[in-house]
Formats: structure tokens, C-alpha cells, sequence
């Protein structure tokens, strides 16, 4: 049974349609009605409601896209006057919605569970949300015909590297369960590319950070190393330092950030490559150099002018030295260059103002 009807969001007028699922679940589509363009091209980003999937929607939307995000979460949007479709991506119902409204262009799928250590303890809904129901996702997807897939991976496929800068073709030894879940969809969309002929891009993301116009850094529970460092900062504590015994210059690990400006431009140069032919394949996406944990300390010091002095903690097990990305192969074939991800600053400064509107929010 669908109803539908008519709410206020700021000065537009929003769609409402409400889908009772046979589990006795509820999905709700949000959007705004197509008005008298039938079925009108859009481009769609599972898990849309996270940080790098509304920063996406947020990018691509600037740029005259129509936008449509599914979500599974019950979270809140930052973002105004984008059709937000509330479901899982393995639901049959949530394509044929769409379809029913929209020509998909391309999908950029988002969607997963993200925590390494979580995926550790609790492996059974990483790999039945980022497999199980991503595999179904595709299977929706080709009775339809081909659509593009650019898919949101992960610099953690590679687990430690035996050689940095860690190039495309390095070996794949995935050290979590998050790690395999996302090295094992790109080998099912390598699978689905020969036998279906879906055009596909995986992009391993090193460590996104950063603001893009209204959309802030923020997760429930945080775990990344940024906002974790802000909000101890602003509560006046120490930034826990997990290992200061590292073969590296200063003793801390190094990582490679790339700032979400950069990465979601990729993203649009991906998609734009599988639509004009380009054969499917992964790229990494960061900055092509590192930051040790201890220069990010020091980059806290001079954005907020306060004195920042770290708990130096022991390593964490698993943690290897140094992970940067060699991004040669986005720059040659996708023509994709960081522009904004150098230096560090920049993001440590968007960190620390997200970290200030969340305790004033709190």
C-alpha cells in the first residue's frame, strides 16, 4: 500500500510516499515531485546520508545534477531539496521506485558499514551490508540495463604494504573483516563487468577529511583521527598518539589525507570516464604524500593557537608505519589531481570548526 502527500521543507514543497514492506517495515521516500518532465535523468548515491556521500550529493548538485540518495539510516540531512529515498540497497522496492520517477545515469555507491575494529568483533553485518546486500543492489540494478558503478573502496584492502607509495597493483591482504568486504565487491563487480557488461570504477580512498560547502565531518560513533583530535582539544584534553616508536622521522605513523573537495571531483571524472567508454578498474585517491600523527598535532596547534601536547599511547595492533597513495593512475587516466589536500591545515581547520558546532549543538 503506498500514500502519499504534501509536507513544507523551507520554501519548497516536498513529496512524501510511504511504502508498507511485507516484514511489516516502512520506507519512506522523500523528494521533490519530477513536475512535467517524464522520468528525468538522475544520478543516485547509496549511503548518501554519510558524510562523503552528502558531500557528494552536495558537489554534484552545484554542478545541475539531479540527485537521489538512498539510505537505510533514520539521520538527519545537512543538505536542502535533495530526494532522499529511506531503504536498504538490496531492496527490490527502492529501484523500482526510482525507476519509476528517474532514468539513472550513474550510481556511486556509498553505502556500508565503515569501522575496522567494530568489523572485528562484529563481522556478520559487514559482510551482509557491504556484500550480501551490495550483490542484490547489482542484481536490481542490470535487469534494467547497464548503469555505471563507481564504488566507494578502500585503501584497506591493501592491509600493510610490503612497498610506499602503495600502487594499484600492489598485493590485496586485507588485515580486517571492513577490508574484505571491500576488496570482495570489487572482485564481484570485476565478475558482473565480464559477464554483464556493468561498467564499473572502484575508488580506494586513503583518509578523506575535510568540508565542502555546508556538509560537515561527523560520525555516530567518530572514529576517524581528525575529529577525534578536535573534540579532545576543545575539551580541553590531550589527542591520543598510538605509537611513537615507528620507523618514521618522527617516530608516529604517517597516513596520506585527501580533502573531500578532491575526492568527490573524482568521483564526477570516474563517472564521466565509464560513460565514455572507459574500461572498468581501481584507482587510489589521496594526496600522494604522508602526514605523520604528530605533525597533524602540530597542524592542531597552529590552526587553534592553543598549546597541544599528546598522550602518547603504545601501538595499536595491525597499525603499520606509513600508508600513503601512489596516484599516478587517476592522474593519467582519469585526469584527476588533488588540488585542495596540500598542506594539511585546511582539513584540521575544517575539523575543528565541525568539532565546534557539534558542542554547541550537543
Amino acid at each position: 500500500m503506498v500514500a502519499r502527500h504534501w509536507i513544507m521543507a523551507g520554501s519548497e514543497h516536498k513529496s512524501v510516499v510511504t511504502r508498507k514492506m511485507e516484514d511489516g517495515r516502512t520506507i519512506h521516500y522523500y523528494g521533490q515531485p519530477a513536475g512535467d518532465s517524464p522520468n528525468p535523468p538522475v544520478v543516485v548515491i547509496t549511503g548518501g546520508l554519510g558524510y562523503i556521500g552528502q558531500s557528494l550529493a552536495y558537489y554534484l548538485s552545484r554542478r545541475g545534477q539531479t540527485v537521489a540518495i538512498v539510505d537505510r539510516r533514520n539521520i538527519a540531512s545537512q543538505l536542502h531539496d535533495i530526494t532522499v529515498i529511506r531503504g536498504s540497497v538490496g531492496e527490490s522496492e527502492v529501484w523500482e521506485w526510482i525507476r519509476a520517477h528517474f532514468q539513472i545515469q550513474t550510481v556511486y555507491h556509498c553505502a556500508g558499514l565503515i569501522s575496522v575494529s567494530e568489523s572485528v568483533t562484529e563481522p556478520a553485518p559487514y559482510f551482509g551490508e557491504n556484500v550480501v546486500e551490495a550483490v542484490r543492489m547489482l542484481d536490481h540494478l542490470r535487469l534494467g540495463g547497464p548503469v555505471p558503478v563507481v564504488f566507494s573502496s578502500s585503501a584497506a584492502v591493501y592491509g600493510t604494504p610490503t612497498s610506499v607509495p602503495i600502487e594499484e597493483s600492489a598485493e590485496k591482504r586485507p588485515m580486517s573483516p571492513y577490508g574484505v568486504t571491500k576488496w570482495q565487491f570489487e572482485q564481484i563487480l570485476e565478475a558482473y563487468g565480464a559477464a554483464y557488461h556493468l561498467p564499473w570504477v572502484a575508488l580506494r580512498y586513503f583518509n578523506a577529511a575535510g568540508q565542502l560547502g555546508p556538509v560537515r565531518e561527523m560520525h555516530q560513533p567518530e572514529t576517524h583521527v581528525l575529529p577525534l583530535m578536535a573534540q579532545a582539544i576543545r575539551q580541553g584534553a590531550s589527542p591520543v598518539v598510538f605509537g611513537a616508536d615507528y620507523p618514521t622521522p618522527d617516530g608516529s605513523a604517517i597516513r596520506d589525507y585527501v580533502h573531500i573537495a578532491d575526492l568527490v571531483e573524482a568521483h564526477r571524472l570516474a563517472a564521466e570516464y565509464l560513460l565514455t567508454g572507459g574500461a572498468p578498474g581501481a584507482f587510489n585517491l589521496g594526496s600522494g604524500t604522508g602526514t605523520s600523527v604528530l605533525e597533524l598535532v602540530e597542524a592542531f596547534g597552529r590552526v587553534t593557537g592553543r598549546p597541544v601536547r599528546p598522550e602518547v599511547r603504545g601501538r595499536r595492533p595491525g597499525d603499520p608505519p606509513r600508508l600513503v597513495a601512489a596516484i599516478r593512475r587517476a592522474a593519467e587516466v582519469l585526469g584527476w589531481r588533488p588540488q585542495s589536500s596540500h598542506p594539511v591545515d585546511a582539513m584540521v581547520q575544517a575539523a575543528w570548526q565541525a568539532s565546534e558546532a557539534k558542542t554547541a549543538n550537543a
